[in-house]
């Protein structure tokens, strides 16, 4: 099984961790997966992807009038 995020792809990164001496040792940073059900479909997410599912659907708001055609 592939450790990437079902909804964005998003995978793991390498960072390297330095020593006191500056020699490099490369390090693999996963990322933090869940296993959730959304939909009834079992699927693996980042957490910042089920953060935003999570999220209540935005409005648009209707905008107000330009003050310069107001004053008209």
């Amino acid at each position: 099984m592939a450790k990437k995020c079902d909804m964005c792809g998003r995978g793991a990164t390498k960072g390297a961790s330095r020593s006191h001496s500056k020699i490099k040792t490369l390090k693999r940073q996963n990322i933090n997966l869940q296993s959730r059900s959304v939909e009834g479909v079992a699927v693996k997410l980042c957490t910042s992807c089920l953060r935003t599912i999570n999220k209540p659907k935005r409005v648009k708001a209707k905008r107000k009038p330009a003050l310069a055609a107001a004053k008209e």
